[in-house]
């Protein structure tokens, strides 16, 4: 109980230490309930934006993994590197087009988690394509690992405007 004016003075740096420190508190428990979801700022919506991006750890046994199934199944095609056919964006005397580059600088990155996956598994021959489907050849979880690691060669700039695509789409 306060007896004085001076002590109702004397109070106020400890009710404002207190309200800090439950604002503190609040915060701390607030950030501690994350999704562990990669967090992605941008000043705009383009590739070439100043982000922020935080990949989720990836362990470099499932990397090499995605690395070599890549190199077993998509590397002929693809290039060794993921860089693509270097007319990929003309089509060829069959009319359809040669390989895209899936590194990041092609148009990969344009499609969400389930279209990537879904053209590895089910090919492009039903869009006119020669990709052939993998469905038989490679399962759900190595589909995925080739992603993963697929994206790993994405440059952050690249990645932080395709996890917002991937948001966006899920919504």
């Amino acid at each position: 109980m306060l007896k004085s004016p001076g002590d109702r003075i004397n109070s106020v740096p400890m009710i404002i230490g207190s309200h800090a420190l439950v604002l503190i508190m609040l915060v701390l428990g607030l950030s501690a309930c994350s999704n562990d979801e990669p967090q992605l700022t941008a000043t705009n919506s383009t590739p070439s934006a100043t982000v922020e991006t935080k990949r989720l750890p990836i362990a470099a046994e499932q990397l090499q993994h995605g690395h070599d199934l890549f190199l077993s199944h998509c590397a002929q095609c693809h290039g060794q590197n993921a860089q693509g056919a270097t007319n990929w964006q003309q089509r060829d005397s069959s009319g359809a087009f040669p390989a895209p580059p899936l590194n990041g600088t092609g148009h990969a990155w344009h499609h969400p988690r389930a279209v990537l996956e879904d053209t590895i598994r089910n090919g492009t021959a039903r869009l006119g394509g020669k990709m052939p489907a993998w469905k038989d050849k490679l399962s759900d979880q190595e589909i995925r690992t080739i992603v993963v690691w697929l994206q790993s060669l994405w440059p952050d700039e690249i990645y932080a405007a395709w996890y917002r695509m991937e948001r966006e789409s899920r919504q």
